[in-house]
């Protein structure tokens, strides 16, 4: 049986990038997660992570089981605010951060909604390019996909698959490619934020029955055209310019619509769960779990899966 320490853990790693940051969210050293993780995986009979040189990545048993522990601890921590917040009502103020794109779609939204539950509570809505570049001062700070090397403590929200996909016309000319490395002789879109190297693309294969039939391969990409927004470069992708990723929640309407197409989708890219990150753990505010408990019932069902 998981122990709440263990579920604790398992969040940890599901917004983690390395055993290391990790171990910093729980305040814990690096072998000491080690060990935790490998009691667990002995405890429950599966391997929940593999290790690399870059980090860890969860194997899919990891991501079934870090979503059950996220969710089991999301409704143990909310309940003093469910109670609390039924019998006094929210007030004060309330600053959430979020990208421009998933703000503008998603996260808006979710505030406007929030605020008629709750008329006294005070919201204030940044959108920003690097959302942690406007953290400062921030209760709430949206993300997409995991943060490296943070002290913010992470809260998943909702699955976010990123998609590698192009112009029906353009994904076409490239139906015959069988490898990612094929790509590099094709143009590609980039998004460029959060000073990263947006041109290296992880790829793991999976099967028609979703189970992953190879190891990772990293691939670098030859950029033609970026930009600093992500409705730009999507857009650049629909007019048949090139090649680009992104993620599902800005490109799976598109899709349905036969706007785009996905190239190589045997090989998928890493996934950039959407999660809400708060300075701490303990002590969060009424204020806070209230905005983390609408915004998991704003994602439930997934609305870009619907």
């Amino acid at each position: 049986m998981l122990q709440l320490e263990d579920m604790q853990l398992l969040r940890a790693l599901g917004v983690s990038k390395s055993l290391a940051a990790a171990a910093r969210l729980l305040d814990l050293t690096p072998p000491a997660v080690t060990v935790r993780l490998q009691r667990i995986e002995e405890r429950i009979g599966v391997s929940l992570a593999t290790r690399a040189a870059r980090g860890i990545s969860l194997t899919d048993e990891g991501h079934r089981l870090v979503q059950e522990a996220i969710e089991i601890l999301e409704r143990i921590e909310s309940i003093a605010s469910r109670v609390s917040g039924e019998a006094s009502g929210v007030s004060g103020h309330l600053r959430v951060v979020a990208p421009f794109g998933f703000g503008r779609e998603y996260v808006a939204p979710l505030v406007r909604d929030l605020h008629r539950s709750h008329p006294n509570l005070g919201i204030s809505l940044v959108l920003f390019e690097s959302p942690l570049a406007a953290a400062s001062g921030a209760d709430v700070v949206i993300s997409i996909g995991h943060i490296k090397g943070s002290s913010w403590v992470g809260h998943y929200l909702a699955p976010n698959e990123r998609f590698l996909c192009a112009s029906p016309a353009f994904a076409d000319s490239l139906s015959q490619l069988k490898h990612p490395s094929e790509l590099t002789r094709h143009a590609y879109l980039t998004l460029r934020e959060n000073d990263e190297d947006v041109t290296r693309l992880r790829f793991s294969q999976y099967d028609a029955k979703g189970k992953r039939v190879s190891q990772a391969v990293t691939v670098r990409l030859n950029s033609t055209l970026s930009s600093n927004d992500g409705t730009v470069v999507r857009d650049w992708a629909v007019d048949g310019l090139g090649v680009v990723a992104r993620s599902e929640w800005d490109c799976a309407r598109l899709i349905t619509e036969g706007k785009l197409k996905r190239v190589l989708p045997a090989w998928r890219l890493e996934p950039a769960p959407v999660i809400a990150l708060t300075p701490t753990r303990q002590g969060l505010t009424i204020r806070q779990r209230v905005f983390l408990e609408a915004a998991k019932q704003a994602f439930d069902p997934v609305p870009w899966r619907n």
